[in-house]
């Protein structure tokens, strides 16, 4: 019997673990000398109050709804990807190439063709880690860490020494061509008498994202391979004396990871940038893995809580330019969010299943 509602175990402990780590936001920033309830307004002002501030915050949750969702799946099958920053980093060479290499006549068949490139980049970046795991017991942990500065130095070397244009001094492919571009907010939702999401870098690959986690949902919940991806994650004997194969489901689930880290690249590549260039992640790959948790690796709540950090990197840029709070507080509200999601999660959960408990017996 559940000690506690499903629904409190995935709205309720994430909503106090929240408020337990902006209580403590609040004393950090009194602490600096600034008021926490006007950092606080001028946080929404600056992230949800305009259309522009709607545009950055939506445009950082895109990448924080791909990197989340990689580390749901592989999570459900019990393997830690810490690899989304170093999968989505190649995965931008799989988008620059299709993008520079191939005569695109539209848009709309240029982001086809780069949303296959950034996932193959991706899941193979994260098949030999996968490979490692299943076939020789390598911990998924530390090979995914450590491809992360693999896949850092790869592409250093190839902005600098082979895609990077002649007499050019930036390490940066060229800019693709424009048939390649893709529509921002800006062009789908303004008009002749109002201009929305002035200069804001959100564009169509937000519905992609949307679309990812529908797809993730009906993966994981309704189909065989979901099953068996879950069945394994909750029991790897159980799995095996069921006829799964550990090692098919282990690299299938990063597969699947690595193609979703992957597919961020679409976004800061093509989409903002509209050239790669060098630290085009920006961290997502590592704040995917607070999403997931804060999202219990349920698709929906990856969505809410892409949105809440993109928030938080909106409004945390929005005080760094209006107040003398520092930019880095967003890097401790986040390891709050973190800190208190997961590994001070019995601290919020076991009261609150005591007091279920209590009340069932009470309505007994």
């Amino acid at each position: 019997m559940n000690k506690m509602p499903q629904w409190a175990d995935v709205v309720l402990i994430p909503l106090i673990s929240l408020l337990l780590a902006a209580i403590l936001s609040a004393l950090v920033i009194l602490a600096i000398g600034e008021n926490p309830w006007a950092a606080f307004k001028l946080m929404v002002d600056g992230a949800l109050m305009r259309s522009a501030g709607w545009g950055y915050t939506l445009y950082y949750a895109t990448n924080f709804m791909f990197t989340g969702l990689a580390v749901a799946v592989a999570f459900h099958a019990r393997i830690f990807n810490i690899g989304g920053e170093g999968q989505a980093m190649f995965a931008g060479l799989g988008v620059a190439y299709v993008c520079l290499f191939i005569p695109w006549p539209h848009w709309s068949l240029a982001l086809i063709g780069a949303s296959v490139g950034a996932a193959v980049f991706g899941a193979l970046w994260a098949l030999i880690p996968a490979y490692l795991q299943a076939k020789r017991g390598s911990h998924i942990v530390i090979t995914t860490i450590m491809f992360n500065f693999i896949a850092a130095a790869l592409l250093n070397y190839m902005l600098v020494n082979v895609l990077r244009p002649p007499r050019s001094m930036d390490p940066a492919t060229a800019t693709f061509p424009e048939a390649t571009h893709l529509p921002s907010f800006r062009d789908m939702f303004s008009t002749a008498d109002n201009i929305m999401f002035r200069g804001a870098p959100a564009n169509v690959t937000f519905f992609i994202a949307l679309a990812a986690c529908v797809l993730v949902w009906y993966l994981i919940w309704r189909t065989r391979l979901g099953y068996e991806i879950r069945a394994f994650g909750f029991s790897e004997s159980g799995a095996k004396y069921a006829g799964i194969s550990p090692v098919r489901i282990t690299i299938i689930a990063m597969l699947i990871s690595g193609a979703l880290a992957g597919l961020m690249s679409v976004n800061t590549t093509m989409g903002e940038s509209e050239r790669l260039v060098l630290n085009s992640t920006e961290g997502a790959g590592f704040i995917g893995i607070a999403v997931a948790l804060m999202g219990r690796n349920h698709p929906f709540g990856v969505f809410l809580a892409a949105i809440l950090f993109g928030f938080l990197y909106q409004g945390g840029a929005e005080l760094a330019l209006w107040t003398n709070i520092p930019r880095e507080l967003i890097v401790v509200i986040q390891a709050l969010v973190i800190l208190f999601t997961g590994a001070l999660d019995n601290m919020v959960r076991m009261p609150l299943e005591k007091l279920f408990l209590s009340m069932r017996k009470g309505d007994a």
